[in-house]
């Protein structure tokens, strides 16, 4: 039987290393002759880094440790693969395969979003195209929610969870002098709001939840959000606002681009997005007569492993299984997405979709779910995202602290 080798790819979450064990106990189960983790990604395979799962990972208390253990397991990276249809490009496959034809891999399954997705894509066509046999799959994983054709992505459930969480406490802490305050919690999120989105769930019987949600769906403009600041307070001291980091102008740049900051560029022409709550926190101080905070959660939200979903965690494991099992029955080019049956009772299977439906698109918040004012969710976002967050996987605690496992070479 042909070896399997498996990466992470992009920004981790606290479930992505479910996925990795989903990928490794399937590829094992169905006879795989090695499982090889690619250290940090496409990238690191280049420089030939790789390690042997099946030497990492010798009892079933290391795969219970890894599907607690947030962030990437193998480490992860960047990386955008050139165009192969040229010259330059084509050198840069010659040398993946020839590494993959090295180490007799017949699956490789690349665990990310939509530039992991990008990069199954393109390795799918270049393998087609030179006749090659290996099976390329993708396995979803992103915070951001914002991958095509499937209902939502491993690792939103949990980073939702947390920052409903997150919110509820922040809103009693807000509240408790009783004078003029204005809190503006940032959250991750580009161009899709689902992360931000979240907020609305810290509203209950016990919690009167943020008083508005500034989404990247909808353009911004900053005295309005001033205006509403202000008719807001008149009512309630204490405002607790909720925004994305990617809110943007109706001019399209980003409202961080508004303060005085550096925004570097990654190797997909992503701009590093910070300093949006700063920028609008001081605005409002200088406007208003109130003072002001802001709060970044920052990679809080995306390696908050204390606070996973169990469905999420579960989920996560099903993909990667999921994706072992199709590249073992012929499959390639795809990605295993989750369909929803129904909400009561939760039911969620999983299904495959070609790579050309999911990279280098992005699936945006509906607007029917967002409130006539655009300060809030509807009941219908919270119908989708409640049965997400449901349920907890506690750490194994070691002297109160969670335990953790980890690869020395991937922290290189």
């Amino acid at each position: 039987m042909k070896n399997a080798i498996v990466g992470q790819s992009g920004g981790p979450t606290s479930v992505i290393n479910a996925s990795l064990a989903g990928v490794y106990e399937s590829c094992v189960r169905r006879g795989a002759g090695r499982v090889y983790g690619m250290m940090h990604g496409v990238r690191g395979l280049l420089e030939r880094k790789f390690c042997v799962l099946n030497e990492a990972l010798k009892t079933p208390m290391d795969i219970e440790l890894l599907k607690r253990t947030p962030s990437s397991y193998l480490g992860s990276c960047r990386y955008k693969l050139p165009d192969w249809k040229t010259p330059e490009g084509e050198e840069v496959y010659k040398q993946l395969f020839a590494i993959l034809e090295e180490l007799d891999i017949g699956y490789f399954f690349y665990i990310g979003g939509n530039d992991s997705m990008d990069t199954i894509g393109k390795l799918a066509d270049y393998g087609e195209h030179i006749g090659s046999d290996i099976r390329f799959m993708g396995v979803p994983k992103t915070i951001d929610n914002d991958l095509m054709i499937t209902d939502h992505t491993p690792g939103y459930g949990s980073a939702a969870k947390y920052i409903g969480v997150v919110m509820k406490e922040v809103i009693r802490d807000a509240t408790v002098y009783g004078t003029k305050y204005v809190t503006i919690v940032e959250i991750m999120g580009r161009n899709a709001g689902w992360l931000t989105a979240a907020a609305a769930l810290a509203r209950s019987e016990d919690c009167e939840g943020v008083d508005m949600i500034c989404l990247p769906e909808i353009p911004f403009n900053v005295d309005r959000f001033i205006e509403k600041v202000e008719r807001m307070q008149k009512n309630k001291p204490s405002v607790v606002i909720a925004v994305s980091e990617g809110v943007k102008l109706e001019d399209g740049r980003y409202v961080c681009e508004l303060a005085d900051d550096v925004h570097a560029v990654d190797a997909f022409g992503h701009k590093s997005l910070t300093g949006t709550a700063r920028f609008l926190a001081n605005t409002v101080a200088k406007r208003l007569d109130t003072k002001t905070r802001c709060i970044e959660l920052s990679t809080l939200q995306r390696c908050a492993g204390h606070l996973t979903s169990r469905t999420d965690i579960t989920e996560a494991y099903q993909v990667g299984g999921a994706a072992a099992k199709a590249a073992f029955e012929g499959h390639t080019g795809e990605m295993v997405a989750l369909h929803r049956i129904s909400n009561a009772p939760y039911q969620c299977t999983t299904g495959l979709h070609p790579i050309s439906e999911v990279a280098n698109l992005e699936k945006k918040v509906p607007l029917e779910w967002i409130n006539e004012d655009h300060t809030n969710m509807k009941q219908e976002f919270l119908n989708y995202a409640l049965p997400l967050i449901q349920a907890e996987l506690s750490p194994i605690y070691v002297e109160g602290l969670p335990h953790h496992i980890y690869l020395p070479e991937a922290t290189e």
